[in-house]
């Protein structure tokens, strides 16, 4: 850490040993943001994944996992290190005109996201608990804004890290499931690719699902709510001294992309095992999903994919309503922050309002969830790679990051993470 006493935690006694902190203290950010990943949009991109190719591409989100890992490692890291979120740097160092457009399509994603969301949570739990859906959306939606803007955000934060529990449903779903355990390791482990326009889709889906600029904002942004919480200096103001908590990032970001990758295998899994054995290869929506897995796998595997698609869009919903008031908060130079209160950031706060409004509009709207997605995906994909490009620019600038500019190592797992995600917006726009 960086030398201040928790404050959840009591000050030390003259001669005494400091109180150990327990093992999960660790755990934040990087663990909320991976699981975050794992919304019902991504577990739509998995289930149809397993369902259409089985075992065989079990191996894209092993392969994604260093990515992945690289490049919010960076971006916690930038938070931690300048105080300051993504888009608050990008409008200190970098053209306004850039900071304009990757902020706008970031919110246009994000609603879009959000829409796609709050309508696959709502049709689970008509699963569950037949009802009008279009209630469920407003309801989510509604519950998701309360709770982000009016809970301490201390309490909020251990909420959503709590909360990534829900995730173990889909390891409980392959529990319930009879598969080739040889053939489902082999997938994971052996890549194999057939370079026809399937395969090479379904490479795009799994890294595009999985590398999104809503995560980047997010953890950036909660890196700096950590610290407000401690009342800590910035990482760049005493280097020294920031060992342990370099270390910390790295280990929460590592641990919380592991959960989330190691999710998306199981879902891969458990749909491959089911649906693509069943000879279900074609689903619209991780409700589909759910729908095909019941007369395949039993109820009890169906309720568990069903709710776990509710419990994951609960955790996702507010990340992605918070990281787009991260950035236009930061890109307006407004007052931001959960741990501010409502009448000290009204504008924040506004813009999680607004986000969720368009999401639940979306429903409204009747627009097809699947086309909402795809759009959704066609503007990630597009905005992911040039900021993942000024990331890099800013996590390496010595002006920027002082002397805690990040190790060659770091750098060479960003660029190579960038370079990927450039060739799978060219391979998305081709296809």
């Amino acid at each position: 850490m960086t030398g201040r006493t928790s404050p959840d935690l009591p000050e030390p006694v003259p001669g005494t040993a400091k109180p150990r902190r327990p093992w999960y203290s660790v755990l934040g950010p990087g663990l909320v943001t991976g699981a975050a990943d794992d919304d019902p949009s991504g577990i739509g991109t998995y289930s149809q994944v397993g369902a259409q190719y089985g075992f065989a591409l079990g191996w894209t989100v092993i392969f994604s996992y260093p990515l992945m890992a690289a490049i919010q490692e960076v971006c916690g890291l930038i938070g931690a290190t300048t105080g300051k979120g993504i888009a608050r740097n990008l409008r200190e160092h970098y053209p306004r005109p850039l900071l304009r457009i990757v902020v706008l399509l970031l919110l246009l994603a994000n609603i879009t996201n959000l829409g796609a969301d709050l309508g696959a949570m709502a049709s689970a739990l008509a699963l569950l608990l037949p009802g009008p859906a279009m209630l469920y959306v407003v309801g989510f939606g509604v519950l998701s804004v309360v709770l982000e803007t009016w809970i301490s955000y201390a309490r909020y934060a251990a909420i959503l890290k709590w909360a990534t529990l829900s995730l173990l449903a889909y390891v409980a779903v392959v529990c319930f499931v009879r598969f080739p355990v040889a053939d489902a390791l082999r997938g994971a482990f052996v890549p194999s690719f057939i370079f026809d326009k399937g395969h090479v889709m379904g490479l795009v889906a799994v890294l595009g699902t999985t590398i999104s600029p809503y995560l980047f904002f997010w953890q950036a942004g909660q890196e700096v709510e950590e610290q407000e919480l401690r009342r800590a200096k910035p990482l760049c103001v005493s280097p020294r001294t920031a060992g342990p908590e370099l270390r910390r990032i790295r280990t929460d970001t590592l641990v919380g992309m592991a959960f989330s990758n190691l999710t998306a295998l199981f879902i891969i899994i458990a749909t491959a095992a089911t649906l693509h054995a069943g000879g279900v290869t074609e689903i619209d929506s991780a409700v589909d999903a759910a729908n095909a897995l019941r007369p395949l796998a039993g109820d009890l595997a169906f309720a568990l994919f069903a709710l776990g698609i509710v419990s994951t869009g609960l955790l996702a919903v507010p990340v992605l309503a918070g990281s787009a008031a991260y950035a236009v908060s930061e890109c307006f130079d407004w007052a931001e922050g959960l741990n501010h209160k409502p009448r000290e950031a009204k504008a924040f706060y506004g813009v999680i309002a607004v986000a969720t409004a368009g999401g639940i509009a979306l429903n409204l709207l009747a627009i097809n969830p699947m086309k909402a997605l795809y759009w959704a995906a066609v503007v990630n994909g597009l905005l992911a790679p040039p900021v993942m490009v000024v990331t890099m620019l800013i996590a390496t600038n010595a002006k920027i990051m002082k002397k805690l500019v990040i190790s060659r190592w770091l750098a060479f797992g960003g660029w190579l993470s960038t370079a990927a995600m450039f060739v799978v917006a060219v391979l998305f726009l081709l296809g």
